[in-house]
């Protein structure tokens, strides 16, 4: 184990939470609603059971390979060469998430705020910031979770200024067209929840390791919060009509509006999405450089944190040739390539 750092349980579960909900904070309404309509908030209670097996498998793993990462100890499961060629897929898959994550936030930002701002300019300077962080090791980004996280997860509480707004009769009639509406919104949910498989990168770093379990699920509930309160306060607010929306939630925040000054919060849910994303990127970067160090052999991982910082700006800018492409993959393809890993 190359790494010298140590992180604590609940820094842990501060690194993987963003991987779970950046995307949904802005679009699991849409997502979920597409197909369950009005049941939109009972998708996401029936995708973490996704997250809490997850946890639960890695965790069991963890513990009977307390100081290696799956990169490492997939080689004692399967053999030498199965273990290799395992590794290598899981280390691609990091690498194609990588450039997915920067391709998301670069869409999002140039659409929304900055039109006319080169692809390159915003991919680039996430990377390289990002790169930074890396290098520091998993001790920079565990502090950097810890002080960015409760600010990313602030905004939410404003929501409940749409109080006078809410419409409860949206939620009725209850599962009006049966159970499989709610299970196949619940599909692409599954897909962030399984980012929780991220421990099993980290949990090898942990102080407090008997904690691991406590903490990741932990984080797996308040995911699953987030995304049911999320879903809840669109469907008050805009109904059926959520899952028009590309960003329901960034248009949910744009229905605040408190003494006619106190209104377009949409710009700090912006920035402290920003953060997130950080986080998130950071943590799947990091996955990326430390499990390819662990695959080569190599004593030290900070060399190679450019080189595939700049791999992943290419897979960023070369995987999807426009927006529609990008969605229909996180909406078709990405859940099934997730569920195969």
């Amino acid at each position: 184990m190359m790494e010298k750092g140590k992180i604590s349980a609940f820094q842990m579960a501060l690194m993987i939470l963003p991987p779970i909900i950046s995307t949904s904070i802005l679009a699991v309404p849409a997502v979920t609603g597409s197909y369950a309509h009005r049941d939109m908030w009972i998708s996401p209670i029936l995708a973490s059971l996704n997250g809490f097996f997850t946890a639960f498998i890695v965790y069991q793993l963890h513990k009977i390979y307390p100081k290696e990462t799956i990169i490492q100890y997939s080689q004692h499961i399967v053999g030498r060469i199965l273990g290799k060629v395992l590794g290598l897929i899981i280390l691609f898959f990091f690498l194609y998430l990588s450039g997915t994550i920067c391709r998301e936030y670069t869409v999002f930002v140039i659409d929304t705020f900055f039109p006319k701002t080169p692809m390159i300019v915003v991919i680039g300077s996430m990377a390289l910031v990002s790169a930074f962080a890396v290098r520091g090791g998993v001790e920079v980004l565990g502090r950097a979770a810890q002080l960015f996280v409760p600010i990313f997860m602030f905004p939410l509480l404003l929501l409940i200024l749409l109080i006078p707004n809410f419409k409860p009769e949206n939620m009725f009639p209850i599962m009006e067209r049966g159970i499989m509406p709610p299970v196949m919104g619940a599909a692409q949910p599954m897909v962030w929840f399984a980012e929780v498989f991220l421990m099993s990168i980290l949990l090898p770093f942990l102080t407090d390791r008997e904690k691991g379990m406590k903490w990741s699920m932990i984080s797996v509930v308040v995911a699953l919060l987030t995304m049911v309160y999320l879903d809840i306060v669109s469907l008050f607010v805009l109904g059926e009509s959520a899952s028009d929306y590309t960003y329901p939630v960034f248009i949910v925040f744009r229905h605040i509006s408190v003494a006619t000054f106190f209104e377009h919060l949409e710009s700090i849910l912006m920035v402290v999405w920003v953060l997130g994303v950080f986080v998130k990127f950071s943590v799947f970067y990091y996955a990326l450089v430390l499990g390819t160090a662990q695959w080569l052999d190599l004593s030290n991982y900070r060399p190679i944190v450019f080189p595939l910082g700049f791999l992943i700006i290419l897979f960023g800018i070369w995987e999807y040739p426009n927006f529609q492409e990008l969605t229909r993959l996180l909406e078709l393809s990405l859940p099934f390539m997730k569920h195969l890993l």
